[in-house]
């Protein structure tokens, strides 16, 4: 059997420690998560502002993707993750020491959960332009699909963990163990040795950024895929950031429901994320976005009408399938799409965009929870979720065939 036709990539000592380093800091940043929603929620900060703790996490990525990329793009990339991920512990213990000294002001847990992000929105740019250094081309699509598989299966395990150990040890447990993954991440960041990079004339950020927007906005396959992917994670954000609320007002329990509730969407985005592959050699990208936006909707709708804990878990594990079927294809569709010189910018604006819409969606959803309630959002996202599709008739997603010389 060929290595392109299957997840060989993980046969690659390399690639096979990047993604061992992208799980353990996968893992720590949903557990932080749950800690930070959690401990907004248990102090009974209003809707508004627990959401913001997904703004804290997302505003960050669309502000610094872009900068990052052109980093990523101009310098050792190995450099830049072990920086970011030293910078990250750091900023973990200080939130670990305030919560475990007292009640830290809401605040200071938004503040530093949004410097968090910021390590988050430097890392990821030179974590994904590395593995287009770590595989032949053939097996790109399959490397980024298991890393979005991997970033998945830490978003299933990390909510449920971090639900139980703030269950047991309360929020400022959760960040040490946060901190734990990190520092296990650097050891094994440590022995990652890319191969060299092709020296790059020095050149200014700013005419770095400006190149990578050219780049971007000049292919109307890439300003489709960005349009696509900011709209449907606008719309889609209410029951991320809310969820700490489902699990409180709508089922009257407490933190290891919630860690539950987010550990059914993430094995639905497993089951997405593993699937993704299957069902890209089988239909268009355009089919998958479409449908996988219609299945999310429904399944947060039907959530939105309380019908307890059982067919709710059940409910967003197929609707995390959905979700996570259209986030990598936008992630597969912008690797592929990317001209080589610019892909760590043109990965970081995908991932922009991405959370930017998470951003700016989990704000908004949080203030309309707070005039209209927890399931009244849940109920009016999942409607724009079923809506969205028809804007696939004016700006269709690209074909899965990326361009020749790409």
């Amino acid at each position: 059997m060929s290595r392109s036709t299957t997840f060989a990539p993980l046969a690659h000592r390399m690639f096979a420690l990047l993604m061992a380093g992208v799980l353990l800091t996968n893992l720590g940043n949903s557990v932080q998560a749950v800690g930070a929603s959690w401990q907004l929620t248990a102090m009974g900060e209003p809707a508004d502002v627990v959401a913001l703790v997904q703004t804290a996490l997302n505003l960050p990525i669309l502000l610094l993707a872009l900068p990052a990329g052109a980093w990523a793009d101009m310098h050792d990339r190995r450099r830049i993750v072990m920086a970011t991920q030293i910078f990250m512990l750091a900023l973990t213990l200080l939130l670990a020491a305030l919560t475990l000294g007292g009640t830290p002001p809401a605040w200071a847990v938004i503040a530093l959960t949004a410097l968090l992000a910021c390590g988050i929105a430097s890392f990821s740019p030179a974590m994904g332009a590395s593995i287009r250094g770590t595989v032949p081309a053939a097996e790109l699509a399959a490397a980024v699909a298991l890393n979005i598989l991997i970033f998945n299966t830490a978003r299933a395990a990390g909510p449920a963990i971090g639900g139980a150990i703030v269950a047991v040890g309360g929020a400022g447990t959760a960040f040490v163990v946060n901190a734990a993954c990190y520092a296990a991440a650097i050891v094994l960041y440590q022995r990652w040795r890319p191969e060299p990079q092709p020296s790059r004339e020095p050149r200014p950020l700013g005419a770095m950024v400006a190149e990578g927007l050219r780049h971007a906005f000049a292919s109307r396959e890439i300003r489709a895929i960005f349009l696509r992917a900011l709209t449907f994670t606008a719309a889609g954000a209410a029951a991320w950031a809310l969820m700490p609320l489902v699990s409180a007002r709508l089922l009257d329990a407490g933190p290891s429901t919630y860690g539950l509730l987010l550990g059914a969407l993430g094995l639905g985005a497993v089951i997405g994320a593993a699937s993704a592959t299957w069902f890209r050699q089988r239909y268009s990208a355009e089919a998958i976005t479409r449908t996988a936006g219609v299945i999310y909707g429904l399944a947060i709708v039907a959530v939105s009408l309380r019908p307890g804990l059982l067919p709710t878990l059940a409910l967003l594990v197929v609707g995390g399938a959905g979700w996570v079927q259209a986030l990598s294809g936008f992630s597969v569709s912008a690797q592929l799409w990317a001209p080589q010189a610019a892909v760590g910018r043109v990965v970081a604006l995908a991932s922009a965009v991405t959370f930017g819409g998470l951003a700016a969606g989990s704000w908004l959803w949080g203030h309309y929870a707070e005039s209209f309630g927890v399931a009244g959002a849940l109920l009016a996202s999942g409607a724009a979720m079923v809506v969205l599709p028809l804007l696939g008739l004016l700006v269709p997603m690209p074909a899965h065939a990326a361009p020749q010389g790409a």
